[in-house]
């Protein structure tokens, strides 16, 4: 019985976040009733994770079983077609049974992507826009994909501050506090405790791409930090009151939830073959 692995990419803006919900369309409702379409067969793919609703993916990692023996350049095909266009699949292969899309990840990385709504004092202005415009407007096709944030960023001690977070900590002060969601996020997230590889800002096309690395992450933990690192930005926070709300343990004590739009799940790493 051949087990697969794909690699997808998708467009999260229309669709309620990866998870299957009753009359709701998600990722993995499409995904698997595209495969009962192409193949006869009622399989769940397996996610790396479950984005959330409005969050979007550049390499997002499933896994399943089927009985139906096809050509994994058949089935990417065959699914592409069938597939709406906001979500394609980047490749198909067949992998041992032990590979697990979820449970087999060793890390994560994810791209958060900030329109920088403000012109810089040195920054070139557009030539048909009034001399005194200090102030970009985003626009329509971009924004669904980035968070236009109305504040005036720095990213100078934003940067600080997400060097703070590199290295193991307790995230808890950055995990969301759902109450429908606490009792599951209790059961998938037992440990509070990650790893950050990587937490860097740069500045491209208009945008601060915020890129964060790490060994796992709580349900909103990478929208938390964004959102913190903003307090920042706008000076509301200073970068050194990053170990503080970490010591805290308190989701009150750090910034708000960036919106879903601007999200990326960039890649899912695994063991080396």
């Amino acid at each position: 019985m051949p087990h697969w692995k794909l690699i997808l990419s998708y467009d999260g803006t229309r669709f309620h976040g990866w998870q299957v919900q009753p009359g709701l369309a998600t990722i993995q409702g499409i995904l698997a009733q595209t495969l009962h379409h192409l193949t006869g067969e009622t399989v769940l793919p397996q996610g790396s994770g479950r984005t959330d609703a409005g969050v979007h993916a550049l390499a997002q990692v499933t896994s399943f079983s089927l009985e139906a023996g096809i050509p994994p350049e058949n089935l990417q095909r065959a699914l592409n077609r069938a597939l709406p266009a906001s979500i394609r699949i980047l490749s198909a292969e067949i992998v041992p049974e032990t590979f697990h899309a979820r449970h087999s990840a060793t890390g994560k990385t994810y791209e958060y992507r900030i329109f920088q709504r403000w012109f810089g004092p040195t920054e070139t202005r557009v030539p048909q826009l009034p001399a005194e415009t200090t102030e970009r407007i985003c626009p329509p096709f971009l924004a669904p994909y980035v968070w236009d944030c109305r504040w005036n960023l720095d990213p100078k001690p934003m940067q600080e501050a997400a060097d703070l977070l590199v290295g193991t900590h307790d995230f808890t002060s950055f995990a969301a506090v759902d109450p429908d969601f606490t009792q599951r996020q209790k059961m998938e997230f037992p440990n509070t405790t990650k790893t950050l590889k990587i937490s860097t800002i740069i500045h491209k096309n208009d945008q601060l791409i915020y890129t964060v690395s790490g060994s796992g992450f709580l349900h909103h933990m990478v929208r938390n930090i964004v959102g913190t690192l903003a307090e920042v930005g706008r000076k509301a926070l200073i970068p050194q009151d990053i170990q503080r709300i970490l010591e805290a343990r308190d989701r009150s004590a750090a910034g708000p939830t960036a919106p879903a739009g601007g999200l990326f799940l960039q890649s899912v790493e695994y063991p080396q073959k």
